[in-house]
């Protein structure tokens, strides 16, 4: 008789595809974040500077284009390294398991053992496992990287670009659109909110407590809007 299948406690998350979700929501809320904080800083700095409307565009305009690229092409690079490490390290795995079984198959016993098991548990554990997926089972157990689920540097590219870019678009439209005299408050407000929003969003989504990263993602983006808009006037008077 076959065991009744035994579902996730509520607020777990089982199964394969943990790792690629929380690198997609890694990537997608840091893009996200720099593209408002960034932006915001960039704008409303020149904003204290200045009252053209053309100026001010322009300045976003660039920094929204040279942060998405530089975004994409960072998560790219960073990503793929990683996966040249786990691929280097699975292939050394091969021939490990390759030019020398028993020796892995040891080793597998006694990280089990170190864990708890048995000896005689720990080696049938390790017996069955290896000759069900001998590379998974080991890759797993020694290297904390499952074959099957390598990262994406693309993926992590393409998250990170689009994440920024849409961030990036609401304190741009937020000092554009206002009057003069309404700038710089509407994208201050426009930013704390958007902030709020991906810090609950972000913590929510990992299953982590909402307020510290609520609280974590504010500060960050008004302190940064603090010291561009001193920067801005500062330089605005002097020029």
């Amino acid at each position: 008789m076959r065991p009744a299948e035994v579902e996730p406690h509520e607020g777990e998350v089982h199964g394969q595809g943990i790792g690629a979700r929380l690198n997609w929501l890694r990537a997608g809320v840091l893009g996200a974040n720099d593209g408002i904080v960034s932006t915001a800083g960039i704008v409303i700095g020149v904003a204290a500077a200045t009252v053209e409307r053309s100026t001010i565009a322009t300045a976003g305009i660039a920094g929204l284009a040279a942060g998405a690229m530089s975004m994409a092409a960072g998560e790219y690079v960073s990503v793929s390294t990683q996966r040249d490490t786990e691929q280097a390290l699975l292939d050394k795995e091969r021939g490990e398991l390759r030019d020398m079984p028993e020796a892995e198959l040891d080793e597998l016993t006694q990280i089990y053992q170190d864990k708890g098991l048995t000896a005689d548990l720990a080696a049938e554990v390790a017996r069955q496992l290896t000759a069900h997926d001998a590379l998974g089972a080991h890759a797993e157990a020694e290297l904390g990287i499952d074959p099957d689920q390598l990262t994406n540097p693309w993926h992590a590219a393409w998250a990170s670009m689009s994440a920024f870019t849409l961030g990036a678009l609401l304190p741009l439209l937020a000092i554009l659109l206002p009057p003069a005299s309404a700038r710089i408050w509407v994208t201050a407000a426009s930013v704390v909110m958007a902030l709020a929003f991906t810090g609950w969003g972000s913590a929510r989504l990992g299953k982590a407590p909402v307020r510290p990263a609520v609280l974590r993602n504010v500060a960050g983006g008004v302190l940064a809007m603090l010291v561009t808009y001193g920067i801005g006037a500062l330089v605005g008077t002097q020029v």
